[in-house]
């Protein structure tokens, strides 16, 4: 496909500084112009003022001006103004009205570690020695943005716009309520949920291993135990491990591992999936306030919030 990564989100927050503060307590690593960095990724995230918490931006990458010229014409095919240049086209979703940048990019390299030897019945990949992930000291720090969830009015539009307009790759359906889609290798990159009000669900950063996922979130949590939301637990579309919390201004953040990769399209059949297996397949049941957010009235309304 070409397109090969998802690039960065412009999110906006009332509390800037502070959820700031929240991302770097996440392993996230601020520059001075403002932008959070993952190990693999590069600058993946910057937080903006905004009254009410929402996406501002998306950004994905594609290898060349062939492949802005044809997601242009996708776009303009929909009557959606384009700006484009050289280097990137410039659009805005026409539901949700987040801007979505196309930019050319370098594909994101991620060196082969080692795989974390575990032991198991006939298996015993690790003797005489203890588990890596009880001897780790050092802070979790994120590898790569993997994907976003929103929430749209008119999810099928919003879903039309990733799909017909960007040119995503469907991956899985939530019945009657959603689409799981792709713009890399990754299960998915973007999942658009129907929802009473446009906003911003979670945003999910992809970890070594589950080990990470548990001692990136008990980090978390050890001063701040209200951040905890949800975990850990499997989910069933992607099958990634996940545990999810709230920063300051009310916006989901997930870490995960071990997310399914579709390398060859013909390979791959979307499922339309069903109550909770289209959520999870193990864990703990996802509380109220997952399903629908505590902020979901003020934002309704264009309240200020930021708990």
């Amino acid at each position: 496909m070409p397109l090969h990564r998802l690039n960065s989100l412009v999110i906006g927050v009332p509390n800037v500084e502070e959820t700031a503060a929240y991302y770097r307590d996440f392993g996230l690593a601020r520059d001075p112009g403002g932008w959070f960095a993952t190990r693999d990724g590069g600058r993946q995230l910057k937080i903006v003022y905004t009254p009410t918490r929402r996406l501002v931006e998306i950004s994905i990458g594609v290898d060349d001006t062939d492949d802005l010229e044809r997601i242009s014409r996708r776009l303009t095919a929909l009557d959606l103004r384009v700006k484009r240049d050289d280097s990137a086209l410039v659009t805005e979703e026409p539901v949700a009205g987040f801007r979505a940048v196309v930019r050319i990019a370098d594909r994101i390299h991620q060196d082969r570690e080692p795989p974390t030897p575990y032991n198991g019945p006939g298996r015993l990949e690790r003797p005489n020695g203890r588990a890596p992930g009880v001897l780790r000291q050092q802070p979790v720090r994120p590898r790569k943005l993997g994907h976003v969830v929103i929430g749209s009015v008119d999810h099928q539009a919003t879903m039309r716009f990733f799909t017909e307009g960007l040119g995503f790759k469907t991956s899985d359906h939530i019945k009657d309520h959603g689409t799981f889609m792709r713009c890399s290798t990754d299960h998915h990159n973007v999942l658009v949920l129907g929802a009473p009000v446009n906003f911003l669900h979670h945003t999910s950063w992809q970890v070594e291993d589950v080990d990470e996922v548990g001692r990136g979130a008990s980090a978390m949590l050890e001063d701040h135990p209200d951040r905890h939301v949800w975990g850990l637990g499997r989910h069933h579309a992607g099958s990634n491990f996940f545990w999810y919390l709230k920063d300051p201004a009310g916006n989901f953040s997930e870490y995960y591992s071990d997310m399914d990769c579709v390398v060859d399209d013909q390979l791959w059949t979307p499922e339309v999936l069903d109550g909770a297996k289209g959520l999870f397949n193990w864990g703990p049941p996802p509380p109220p306030s997952f399903l629908r957010p505590d902020d979901l009235a003020a934002l309704m309304t264009g309240a200020h919030h930021a708990d």
